[in-house]
């Protein structure tokens, strides 16, 4: 695409392919004088990077520390592009990431984002995510790991490969483990294919710490450590009105209260695992609330089809099954 102005209207890569093909009549934007001034608002990846930092903030509620390292990594990348305008060589930034913390935290779905938004600023090829985890990678026998390592690594070429529970790749305790194998291929992998590759590791805090710990070269090869610290009870609360809403229901008063009751319990209980379990929740709230108006043997109104009321979510276990 030929420079506009003052040139700042790079192509944005395909998500079918390696980026756009240079024909005869097509060529690089030119390098920019060095007393050019550049705007910033002028590159079109702008656009879609605000749209992918936008649909974050909306799809997760809290993570603040998360959220300002994704517009950090954004502004990073966004600059890289400026300064190539000026024909200022320099590294290529490192993009592998480990994401910590506990279940339904939201690891998988900013992930998702920032594939998005490393492939709109044309760091990746392919807006994907091959999500993998130790039983894709290892083998059972000798001879068996390479060939799965490597498979996964070709399905996630030219986008992010996600490694869920990445601790469990190291097993010390058992010589004829086949993970450290893993680990040395992902080791060659990270440093040899970062033009066209991004590794997110995530899993439970103190397990990579760990797992870091015990692996200082690949520690040393993650350049983004993203912590996403457990949901606090307002910040659920308003995570479930979200999911309610996206789904065309709604609490009635009654239900409202008693929801906020219900997570105060549910977030003593062993097994807690933050957004995943509020959704499970509204699930079995559905449920109720499907027999309970089946039960009523009489015509049902819009109303009645998206009210969740609090007898819906007091027959959760957790009540011991009875209203109050």
């Amino acid at each position: 695409m030929a420079p506009e102005g003052n040139g700042f209207r790079l192509h944005r890569p395909s998500a079918e392919g390696p980026g756009p093909v240079q024909t005869a009549t097509e060529e690089p934007p030119p390098i920019l004088d060095d007393d050019a001034v550049l705007d910033l608002s002028t590159d079109i990846a702008g656009d879609d990077v605000e749209l992918t930092l936008h649909r974050l903030d909306q799809e997760l509620v809290g993570l603040a520390n998360v959220k300002l390292r994704v517009r950090e990594i954004a502004a990073l990348l966004m600059i890289d592009r400026a300064r190539q305008r000026f024909g200022l060589e320099s590294a290529r930034p490192t993009m592998h990431m480990s994401f910590t913390g506990g279940p339904g935290t939201g690891k998988t779905t900013v992930a998702l984002r920032m594939a998005e938004l490393l492939h709109t600023l044309g760091y990746i090829r392919k807006p994907k995510v091959h999500t993998v985890t130790r039983d894709d990678l290892v083998g059972q026998f000798i001879g068996h790991t390479a060939p799965k390592t490597k498979e996964a690594i070709a399905k996630a070429a030219g986008g992010v490969l996600f490694i869920d529970e990445a601790y469990y790749l190291f097993r010390p305790e058992n010589e004829r483990d086949y993970g450290q194998e893993v680990i040395e291929i992902l080791l060659q992998e990270m440093e040899n294919e970062r033009a066209s590759l991004v590794v997110i590791f995530a899993g439970y805090p103190d397990r990579m710490e760990r797992f870091f710990g015990a692996n200082p070269g690949l520690s040393s090869r993650v350049a983004h450590h993203l912590e996403f610290s457990d949901y606090t009870h307002s910040e659920l609360l308003a995570i479930g009105g979200l999911m309610v809403a996206e789904q065309n229901f709604r609490f009635d008063d009654a239900a409202q209260s008693a929801f906020s009751e219900y997570l105060s319990r549910r977030m003593e209980r062993p097994r807690f695992s933050n957004a995943r379990s509020v959704r499970n929740a509204l699930d079995r709230c559905r449920l109720r609330q499907a027999k309970r108006l089946v039960e009523l043997h009489r015509p049902l109104t819009k109303t009645d089809l998206m009210t969740l009321t609090d007898r819906d979510v007091y027959g959760s276990s957790v009540f011991g099954g009875q209203s109050p």
